[in-house]
């Protein structure tokens, strides 16, 4: 039995809300001072877990100790600013990448993005960070991405790898990080993507998109190919495109 005083402290920290068939169970904000190139940057931690039925805090808290949490990821949003207030903010929805993020892997521009997004975020003053953990190898899992790998050695491109293992090209789903968003900004947002799926997936839920910010860079030898593939095959936009929908985004998102 957890100690009555633990849940009064906790309690107005958690907010619970619907997403599908299911309930989300938000937890935050934290600080959390960040260091981003020798300066230090305070974000607000969010992180939200999933249940079949909505549960009233003390009964989430006390399941925590038996709930294996470890065993599955759980995703988080970094805050910045006043974001729910701010007339503008942007968001960056970024898939969780072990390789990239964890290890600095330059197979991929994962790391370089995450990175360069918080940079993005804090330099203009409010937004947020979605760091969705159910999206690793876009949605495949690290297991099997580590499969998608070896066949990538093999000469397969990530289309290919991934739907030669029985997946998607892409199986990622963004109705949890909408949920989240609601819950914490009705505003408009400006979404920091190259890739028009997350665009569609935020308009099609009815969230009011203001605008795209594209996000190149870290380009080697050893990713040349993923980024090649990401424009031919998975339908990103180049540096200098734009996205069929933009003519009804905000001027400033044109750039």
């Amino acid at each position: 039995m957890i100690n009555s005083h633990i849940i009064q402290l906790l309690a107005p920290k958690i907010q619970t809300f619907p997403s599908g068939k299911e309930f989300i169970h938000l937890v935050g904000p934290i600080k959390l001072p960040v260091n981003l190139d020798g300066e230090t940057h305070t974000f607000q931690w969010y992180s939200w877990m999933k249940s079949e039925k909505a549960m009233e805090s003390r009964e989430l808290i006390e399941s925590l100790a038996t709930a294996e949490l470890a065993e599955r990821q759980q995703s988080s949003v970094l805050v910045y600013g006043e974001f729910a207030e701010a007339q503008e903010a942007l968001i960056r929805m970024h898939s969780i990448c072990h390789t990239g993020d964890i290890f600095g892997s330059k197979r991929c521009d994962c790391g370089f993005q995450l990175e360069q997004s918080m940079k993005m975020i804090a330099a203009h003053g409010a937004g947020a960070l979605f760091y969705l953990a159910n999206h690793e190898g876009r949605g495949i899992g690290l297991f099997s991405k580590a499969m998608a790998y070896l066949l990538q050695e093999e000469g397969l491109d990530t289309v290919d790898a991934n739907l030669q293992l029985g997946f998607t090209d892409d199986a990622r789903n963004y109705d949890d990080a909408i949920a989240v968003l609601r819950a914490l900004r009705t505003a408009p947002v400006t979404l920091i993507t190259n890739n028009p799926r997350k665009l569609a997936a935020l308009q099609e839920a009815g969230l009011n998109v203001g605008g795209r910010v594209p996000l190149w860079g870290d380009r080697s030898s050893f990713n040349e190919k993923y980024l090649q593939t990401k424009v031919s095959r998975s339908g990103h936009l180049a540096e200098n495109d734009a996205w069929a929908g933009e003519e009804t985004l905000l001027p400033h998102a044109q750039a």
